[in-house]
This record gives structure tokens, sequence and C-alpha cells, in this order.
């Protein structure tokens, strides 16, 4: 019988079995390059896995999602052309990546199982490094966003917030970034602009204005409204995310990134946390600023819109609410004109701050201006007074009221002094001698009846009669209070100026006593006998 002639040679890789090509493939050993790659472990798994199934050439592609498209990972053998007939299987890694293996080789039983073996491995590897990667974006994605919530909580001055939020974004975000600005009627100004190049801020300044007009023609303006991100319109790459804040739209913030930049696959996800954060403290900035305002209109209200001009009397005075100017204050100075001819002076202080204490500084005011225009001697006008606020508040007040009188023939002026609760003021001699006047009385509002007995005391020519509330002389640097004695000293060097100079030195000398805001109102009140000797 003769002897069969086999059909074919046994090839390398036949005779080497499944077993042997197996163990081949596994004993890869898996390891990343300095930079994070699998460059080293995918070259070595091609050249395994040529080895064994006897392909011509093979390659690996890797798309990591970043807008670069596909990139080379790896190829062994001969190279393979796009339209050559190689098989193509998908390499299994979790988006945004994605990957594909590409094999000229023949495709028997055998040689799918290595091929399915070898992508397995090469997905596992490839997600693994996906992972670390996107672990090390999302820890700097979270150190970013830290470092933006930090430096947005610095102030709340809208102007320098708006300033602020394009520079944090560039470069991290994007190449250059807008800030337009939402305003009545819904629509949209440029508000700030950052650009990578500062040489193109002009360029910048024109992509602003024509930003404006392309995101609120539909239906780009109807997708920003319903919240939603969308592409830059025209020919601009980048993306418009809408800023809301509390249910409102501020307005858009817009990332502009050259086009042949890579793209951080989480940029997206990161520029809404951004978003989000930056319209929060444009709100927040925008409810101070309305706060300021309110402070600053009510604060106004309670303070006499100018100081009248009296002959032979030089007034001059000054106010500091505590806190950063948020606040309006419990202090309270005024004038006013008395039935009889003379005039009152009225400096006073209700205990706490804030709104509450104006309130109650706004009661005060307004009760002494009725019942001195109703002829009331000023003894009847505190009793009154202290039972209101005894009624009313649950507040005190300590107050100074003070009648001067100019109608004497000489230049001398007389004053009636009452002190409820308050400070003694000082009196400024032309010659720079400095001493206190008036009778201590009780506060208003603490215990009836009250006693305030009044104290008389004449104002030579030259001299000046300061009054002023304790947010001043309990001025605090550290342990220290600046105090009485040193109000007294800053104004023996103030003898001769006049009411209005004396008045704003001593507030500077106040303010200037520590580095920390103001924890109390202070009030200073300077009246000043300007009739010559």
């Amino acid at each position: 019988m003769p002897n069969r002639v086999p059909d074919s040679e046994p090839t390398a890789h036949d005779a080497a079995g499944p077993l042997a090509a197996v163990d081949a493939l596994l004993d890869v050993a898996t390891t990343a390059d300095e930079t994070g790659t699998v460059h080293g472990f995918a070259g070595d798994l091609l050249r395994a896995l040529a080895e064994h199934t006897g392909a011509n050439g093979s390659a690996v592609w890797l798309d990591r999602g970043d807008g670069a498209g596909p990139q080379l990972l790896a190829a062994h053998g001969k190279r393979l052309h796009p339209a050559s007939t190689a098989r193509r299987i998908a390499v299994p890694v979790s988006l945004p990546w994605s990957a594909e293996l590409r094999l000229d080789a023949p495709d028997t039983p055998r040689e799918h199982t290595l091929t399915h073996l070898a992508t397995q491995r090469l997905g596992m590897t490839l997600e693994h490094q996906r992972l670390r990667d996107s672990d090390r974006r999302r820890q700097t994605s979270l150190a970013f966003l830290a470092e933006v919530s930090e430096l947005l909580a610095q102030s709340l001055d809208l102007t320098l917030t708006l300033a602020l939020i394009p520079r944090l974004v560039v470069p991290r975000l994007g190449t250059w970034c807008t800030l337009h600005r939402a305003t009545p009627g819904r629509r949209l100004e440029p508000a700030a602009a950052a650009h990578a190049d500062e040489a193109l801020s002009g360029w910048l300044d024109a992509v602003s204005d024509d930003l404006a007009r392309s995101l609120l023609a539909p239906p780009v303006a109807d997708a920003l409204l319903a919240g939603k991100n969308v592409p830059l319109p025209t020919s601009l790459s980048g993306i418009a995310v809408p800023l809301f804040a509390r249910g409102e739209w501020l307005g858009v913030l817009s990332i502009g990134r050259d086009t042949d930049s890579p793209r951080d696959p989480d940029e997206i996800p990161v520029a809404e946390e951004v978003a989000r954060r930056c319209a929060l403290a444009m709100d927040n900035a925008r409810i101070h600023e309305e706060r300021q305002t309110v402070s600053h209109t009510l604060q106004q209200a309670l303070l006499p819109a100018k100081l009248p001009m009296i002959p032979g009397l030089g007034i001059g005075a000054e106010y500091v609410p505590a806190g950063r100017g948020v606040e309006v204050g419990g202090d309270l100075y005024d004038i006013m004109p008395m039935p009889d001819g003379r005039w009152l002076v009225m400096v006073g202080d209700v205990s706490g701050k804030g709104v509450h204490a104006a309130a109650v500084t706004g009661l005060i005011r307004e009760v002494i201006r009725v019942l001195v225009k109703d002829g009331r001697p000023l003894q009847s006008v505190l009793a009154t007074l202290n039972d209101t606020l005894s009624e009313r508040s649950e507040r005190y007040c300590t107050l100074a009221l003070a009648a001067f009188d100019t109608r004497s023939r000489d230049s001398d002026v007389e004053v009636s002094l009452h002190l409820a609760g308050h400070d003694r003021p000082l009196v400024l001699h032309a010659d720079g001698r400095v001493s206190s006047a008036g009778r201590w009385g009780t506060a208003l509002g603490l215990v009836s009846p009250v006693t305030c007995p009044p104290a008389r005391l004449v104002l030579h020519p030259g001299e000046t009669l300061v009054f002023f509330t304790d947010g001043v002389t309990e001025r605090r640097n550290g342990q220290e209070f600046f105090g009485t004695q040193r109000l007294a000293q800053r104004l023996t060097y103030l003898a001769g100026h006049p009411a209005d100079v004396i008045a704003a030195r001593l507030r500077t000398a106040a303010v200037d006593f520590s580095t920390d805001p103001p924890r109390d109102d202070m009030a200073i009140m300077a009246v000043r006998n300007d009739a010559e000797r």
C-alpha cells in the first residue's frame, strides 16, 4: 500500500501547538512606559500573536476621545494600509476610548481564538491605563475646581468677579474665553474676556460682539435658555455654557480652543462645573452689590442730607458703620432748628448694629424732631423718648442733646447739654487745652423715669465741642483701646482748625488705629464757635 503524502508541510505556529501559543500570549508582560502609555506591551503582544498565527502584519489603533482621532499605538510586520483586506477586531475598552486590532492573518478557528485572547489582554491593559489617566485627570480637575472656588470667594465685588472668570478658564479649559452677561429683556452684553495670547485681544473683542448676536439666534438661544450646552456658532471651535444661579439665567460662558489643540475628554463636565460655580459667584456678588446699595440708601436716609449753615458756628460730622460697608449702623447724629431760635445737636448710639438697630435709630430721630418742633422742653423730650423705647423696642440708646444759643450779643455761645447715658463730649479750647463737659444721666429705654440733669457751658470764640460715640473710644488694636485719652491727645494738635477738619482728622485717627474693620459704628460731630474775638 503506498505511503500517504501529507497535503502540506506543518507551519511553525502549528508545530508549537495551541497550548504553547496561549502560554506565549499570556506570558507577555504588562508594562507601561514613563508617559503612561502601553506601547511596549502592545508591541510585544503583536509580535507573539504574529509568531503563532503567521500574520504578515498587525497594528493596534487607539482613539482616546480627545478629538485627535485614532492614533497608531503599535505595529508589527507588514505595514497595513487603510484599504487593506486585513481583519479588524474591536478591542474591549470603555468610552470615551475605543481601540481596534488590525490583523493580516488566516481566519481559522485557531487563529480566531488566539486573536480573541490577544484583544482581551490588550483591552484589560488599555482599560487599566484609561482608568489611571481618568483618575489623574479627575484629581487635576478637582484641584482646579477647588482653586476656582477659592479665588471666586475672595471678592464680592461684581466687577472684579466678572473680570476674574475668563482668566480662571484660560488656559486650563480653552485658548480663549468670553463672558456675556444677561441684561433685562434677555439680551447679552460682553462683560469680560481673556485670551492666552494677549496680542489677540483686539480679535477677541470683535469675536465677543459677534457672539453676542449669534448666541441669541434661534435655536442656539432656545438651547441655552433650556440650560443646555451648545457648540460655538460660526467657524469657532468650542462650547457655549449657560450660566444659571438660583433658577435665574445670568449669561453665557463661551470657551474656545484652537482647532489643532487636543481636547481633554473630561473638558465639558469640568467646564459645566466651572460655569455653575462662576454663576453662583456672580449671583452672590450681585446680591452683595444690591445689599450695599440698599444699605447706603437707608443709611443716607437716617443721616442729614447736608449740615446746615449757621452764622457763627462751624459744624463737621463723620460717620463710619461697622463691618465692611454692607450693614447700616445704629449711631446717629443730626442738627435742627428749635422754635425758640436755638439749634439742637443730637448724637446717639443705639445698642447693637444692622437693620434692627437702624430701625430704632430712625424712630429716635423722628420722635425727637416731632417733639422739638412741637416746642417740648428737652427734659420732656427725653422722658417721652424713654417711654417710647421701653414700649416699642428691646433696644436701649445713649443720647447727647445740646442746644446752642447763638443769639447772644457778644461772641460767646451758650450751650445746654443733656447726656442720657452718653459719653461726655470734649471741649477743645483755643489754646489747645482739652476738657470734658456735661453731667452723666441714665440711658434711654432701660429704666423709668429717666434722669438727665442739664449742664450749661459757654463756648468761647475758637473753642470746639466734640461729640463722639463709643465706637471711637472702644476701637481696638489687639488688647489696646483707642480710648478717650488718646482722642484728647489728637484734639490738642487740632486747635484753630475748622470743625469739618477736626471731625475728619479724628475719624482718620480712629480708623487707622487698627487694620481690622470697625467692630462698632463710629460717629463724630464737632461744633466750633467761629466768631472772632
